[in-house]
């Protein structure tokens, strides 16, 4: 009997040892994992960013469609103006303006074209664009509108998104609820986005 309880006791030790160890590191794995999650997600989101600005410089406008931006990138051309020379430090002190500088030659500018594919990805499929990085596929949120200033300036806008619940999936369930409830108090979006359709942001990521 003394040896049974021992064994009882033996077992419940262990039990609450694992308990223990799994309580301070399944936040710790978790951790490691939404940093790693996070980080693929932000770089595709600041790559969709990169793709709107160079559409909007195109065609005047966002799109809110992953099929014409993703088709722009493969097909179309952008141009980058190309800048050789600096002012000095003296030059600025005496006064002496970019304007002035192009005149007398002291610096240049060339305008290229450059295709949006060969630029901006480099090493990445443009049909990658619209999916969410560490899911089976999931696609990323994307709408366009125009907003109309204090001024009366119509300014248009884009926003791209994605939930914690899709880009978390698969981690500790718990943990992302937390996560959700933070951003829920403090009234952000519970999750990554750029962009927004609400404000004039500069396009900016809630990451920024």
């Amino acid at each position: 009997m003394k040896k049974v309880f021992q064994v009882i006791l033996l077992i419940v030790i262990v039990g609450l040892i694992y308990f223990v160890y799994e309580s301070i590191m399944q936040p710790i794995r978790f951790q490691e994992q939404f940093d790693k999650r996070k980080t693929a997600v932000v770089d595709r989101l600041k790559l969709i960013r990169d793709a709107q600005v160079a559409y909007k410089a195109n065609h005047q406008e966002y799109t809110g469609s992953f099929d014409t931006l993703i088709n722009f990138v493969k097909t179309e051309n952008f141009k980058l103006v190309k800048m050789e020379g600096t002012l000095t430090d003296s030059m600025l002190a005496a006064g002496v303006t970019e304007k002035e500088a192009l005149k007398l030659g002291i610096i240049k500018r060339d305008t290229i074209v450059v295709s949006v594919v060969d630029s901006l990805f480099k090493n990445l499929s443009p049909d990658s664009l619209r999916y969410v990085p560490f899911t089976d596929k999931a696609q990323f949120e994307m709408e366009k509108a125009s907003l109309t200033t204090s001024s009366g300036l119509v300014v248009p806008v884009f926003e791209a998104r994605v939930t914690n619940k899709v880009y978390l999936k698969g981690l500790d369930n718990q943990e992302r609820i937390n996560l959700d409830d933070e951003a829920n108090k403090l009234g952000r979006y519970p999750g990554l986005k750029v962009g927004s359709i609400e404000e004039a942001n500069n396009n900016a990521g809630n990451w920024e």
